[in-house]
């Protein structure tokens, strides 16, 4: 093998060896520095540092790299930032089960070693994920890296916290917060998944204090009667009107408590009568208010029941229920217990109950944020979605957002910089600690891990420096590319954040897709034993393939299902790519740049080619603009196989092997260009082996890296050779297909008959009738506009020529009737969808001219070919 020449098997694994480093060490995927040229700017969706990426990781980088690959390519000053989040709960719920492994707990390293041991599995897993990101071949320039707890990027998360705080837009408050209590931290409302399990009614019976009776109550809890402060009926409940204002004895612990009228009980829901807990219910806590209720916590932050829980303290929270159930029975004080099946928060992290838990809290007031992002999106500079229905989903949460808590009960993260006087329990708020900073103390929280990423666009650019050289080039950033189920965690909290501080919406575009599922449509999971991954995948077929794979996996918006049968279709792709290339540089060994000119004369062969590489250059170029990946792909796809390598290597063969110096020289000159086309064009998608046969190609410039996209030539533009050599591939393969129905193999000369509707098609067929004679083997051949049908011949109808292959013995007259009527119903269908779309009114007077005219030409031409079998049958049944 010469060293311009391939291996003779594809083997994803020696291309994709050491490129990646040779890439890194050519600099080719930082910025070009042009200040001429327009930038064009990604920041990659920061993946948690609690271990390795999974597919959807990898989708989601495929799709960003495939972006700015183009980009680069079109001569944009491009820049994708790499970067990792520090993942507050989740990276320290791993660092603490890793510590549990070992028989110690956080408490017993004390915070500050802690934190050193949670840097430690940073610093690890960061070189695992860096390691994935080469594998897969991103772009990222390294030398911009960011942190989520770098340096730059905590002074942009102080400075916002204070600036909030001054506006008082961000405020600290006593309320009901979801609670994780084996984190033992604070969590947002989307921080908290809701699963349908077994449960239970417990009905039981509150006695009147007077001893005038009982009332009866159903709850959920049980363990939380032990913080009742009331019970509650409706004002307008006639039922109990006589009752309010009385007291009942709560059960156990036999203390008076109120009955109370308020609106929010439901009168037709249950008895009508409602348990009253501050502490332990959010809607019980916003009664509470209205009455001025005492706020009683049974429970501490592990879940235990606490000292207010009298006999029951140190108990966990279920077994304490079931203890509680068990003594209200043995009271008397049981009505009954109704199972049912209902919807229980549980934690995002560490899969827990969720406990509503009165706990003071530091909160973002959302309603003047959320305000403005919401009227932004009426304006020129809203945040494109794509597909646009996700701007509706944005839109909803945040008009039913609520204040947003974002303290957290951790020692990984963020602190909240807020400190209090030792002695006066003053609250002092800054970018820095107070000057006599021994008399105070900093909150021991830390911040939501939302709070910093949502600063992710311009705090990694170098805000709050507003004149630092990123921040005015390349924000606000073009494109965010992430799943439709970060919706509400990130995007809308990266679009308020940025409005509000740089007066910019953070990107110009969100490109949102779904989640890869397995063959079954099941999301991945490690429960199911389902999850995949992509190292392995990339293993075994290569980064190209599974890169091919993510980009053709759906339109944006929608899941993807992956599947082996997928990612064999997939090498095998490029491989039929990597074979045409061989075939391409064979033929063309020892030829240079210079020797290789497209200009001149060309055979209808090679005209076509060209033009149909103009058509996929122009669609798939759109298509890119519009995120439409996978119809790229399809264009792609269609081009190359069939264009490419089915019928234009093949008609090359005819001229590669022919004495015709000339002709043969404009068609290596035409291989050649339109190959280093194709792998420009899929340089995006799988830039390993695309570069890998670039490099053995005679071309200039460095790396396709930084070659130049393509473009159309309106010269390469030949309707003719497109429309001739539609009419001649139709030929070829009625032919074959006659051959094939008849069991007449290719090596066996036949007659063929060709009767043409026109001189045009019957010079072009004359003209190119080496082609029907390589691919057809005629031992006769005729072509004519005055033919005769014979009597006894197989035939096919094509677009402007009808075709007769005379098999005397061979053919069955019915057996060919039969045949063509099936046919004729084929016609008449398509001839009844087309006309019915012309006869639309709505379709006529709404589509483009240019797809109307589409419409009109294919019922002239499907007339013309119903007619025509129509004919063939009549003729056939008159012998």
């Amino acid at each position: 093998m010469t060293d311009n020449q391939l291996s003779s098997k594809y083997q994803p694994q020696d291309v994709e060896r050491g490129r990646y480093q040779s890439w890194l060490d050519q600099d080719l995927f930082k910025p070009s520095g042009d200040k001429k040229a327009k930038p064009y700017s990604i920041v990659i969706p920061p993946p948690n540092v609690t271990g390795k990426l999974h597919l959807g990781h990898a989708w989601d980088t495929a799709l960003q790299d495939m972006i700015i690959r183009q980009k680069r390519m079109q001569g944009f000053d491009t820049l994708w930032l790499p970067g990792m989040d520090h993942a507050g709960i989740a990276t320290q719920a791993k660092v603490e089960e890793k510590l549990r492994e070992q028989g110690i707990s956080r408490y017993d390293l004390g915070r500050e070693k802690f934190v050193d041991q949670v840097w430690e599995w940073k610093e690890e897993y960061a070189g695992h994920i860096r390691e994935q990101w080469s594998k897969l071949g991103l772009s990222l320039d390294y030398s911009r890296e960011r942190f989520t707890l770098d340096d730059g990027l905590s002074e942009a998360v102080r400075k916002v916290f204070v600036t909030l705080y001054e506006k008082e837009l961000i405020y600290r408050g006593e309320y009901i917060i979801n609670w994780d209590p084996q984190a033992r931290t604070a969590l947002s409302d989307i921080e908290v998944i809701h699963k349908d399990i077994e449960g239970a009614f417990y009905h039981m019976s509150y006695l009147l204090a007077d001893g005038s009776g009982e009332v009866q109550i159903a709850t959920t809890r049980p363990e939380t009667l032990l913080g009742d402060t009331a019970i509650a009926v409706h004002p307008e409940d006639t039922r109990y009107q006589a009752l309010i204002g009385k007291h009942v004895i709560l059960p156990l612990i036999n203390k008076e408590i109120p009955i109370i009228a308020d609106e929010y009980v439901d009168m037709e829901f249950g008895t009508g009568v409602v348990k009253i807990t501050p502490a332990h219910d959010p809607n019980d806590f916003e009664v509470g208010n209205r009455h001025d209720l005492p706020r009683v916590n049974v429970m501490n932050d592990d879940a235990t029941m606490n000292e207010l829980a009298g006999q029951y303290a140190g108990m966990d929270r279920f077994a304490a229920r079931k203890q509680i159930v068990a003594d209200l029975e043995a009271a008397g004080r049981l009505v009954k217990i109704e199972k049912m099946i209902h919807s229980v928060g549980h934690s995002e992290r560490t899969g827990v109950v969720v406990e509503p838990r009165l706990s003071t809290q530091w909160f973002v007031k959302m309603e003047p944020l959320a305000k403005r992002a919401i009227e932004n999106q009426e304006t020129e500079d809203a945040v494109d979605f794509y597909p646009p229905r996700f701007n509706q989903t944005f839109l909803r949460w945040m008009d039913n957002v609520h204040d947003w808590v974002i303290s957290r009960q951790l020692w990984w993260g963020h602190r909240i910089p807020a400190w209090y006087h030792n002695e006066t329990g003053e609250i002092y708020v800054g970018m820095e600690a107070p000057e006599d900073a021994e008399n105070w103390h900093q909150d021991h929280d830390v911040l939501d891990t939302w709070f910093s990423s949502a600063l992710w666009p311009f705090s990694t650019m170098g805000w709050p420096n507003e004149e630092a050289e990123d921040f005015k080039r390349y924000f606000p950033t073009n494109t965010l590319v992430t799943g439709y189920d970060i919706i509400f965690f990130w995007v809308s909290r990266m679009i308020f954040q940025s409005l509000e501080f740089t007066n910019e919406r953070p990107f110009n575009n969100v490109l949102i897709h779904g989640l890869i599922r397995d063959e079954q449509g099941r999301k991945m999971s490690k429960s199911l034993g389902n999850g995949i991954d992509p190292m392995e995948v990339i293993e075994q077929y290569g980064a190209d393939a599974l890169r091919w794979f993510l980009s053709n996996g759906s339109a944006p918006g929608q899941d993807v299902r992956f599947s082996y049968e997928k990612m064999d279709a997939a090498w095998n792709f490029i491989n039929k790519i990597w074979n045409a290339s061989r075939f391409v540089l064979m033929n063309c060994e020892g030829k240079t740049v210079a020797d290789l000119s497209i200009e001149g004369e060309k055979s209808v062969a090679d005209r076509w080619i060209l033009s149909r590489l103009n058509e996929t250059i122009v669609k798939v170029t759109d298509l890119f603009d519009r995120f439409e990946f996978g119809e790229a792909g399809r264009q792609l796809y269609n081009f190359i196989w069939d264009d490419f390598c089915d019928w234009y290597i093949e008609m090359s063969k005819e001229t590669l092997y022919g004495e015709n110096e000339q002709a043969k020289a404009m068609n290596q000159a035409v291989l050649v260009y339109t190959l280093d086309q194709i792998l420009r064009l899929l340089h995006p998608i799988m830039p390993f082996v695309t570069e890998e046969i670039w490099s053995k190609l005679p071309h200039e410039g460095t790396s396709l890296v930084v070659a130049d996209y393509p473009v159309a030539h309106e010269a390469f533009d030949d309707p003719a050779a497109v429309k001739g050599m539609a009419v001649l591939s139709d030929l070829i393969r009625a032919v074959r297909n006659i051959r094939a129905e008849v069991n007449t193999p290719l090596s066996k000369p036949i007659t063929l008959l060709i009767q043409t509707a026109d001189e045009e098609i019957n010079t072009f067929l004359t003209t190119n009738k080496n082609y029907i004679e390589r691919f057809c083997n005629p031992e006769e051949l005729v072509i004519s506009t005055t033919l005769e049908a014979p009597e006894l011949a197989m035939s096919a109808v094509l677009t402007g020529a009808t075709i007769y292959l005379p098999l005397a013995g061979l053919i069955n007259v019915e057996e060919e009737i039969a045949r063509l009527e099936k046919e004729l119903d084929k016609w008449q269908k398509e001839v009844k969808r087309v006309q019915g779309k012309l006869s639309n009114e709505r379709f006529v007077s709404n589509a483009p001219e240019e797809v109307v005219a589409q419409e009109k030409a294919k019922e002239v031409d499907y007339l013309e070919k119903q007619q025509a079998v129509t004919d063939r049958i009549a003729q056939l049944r008159s012998l």
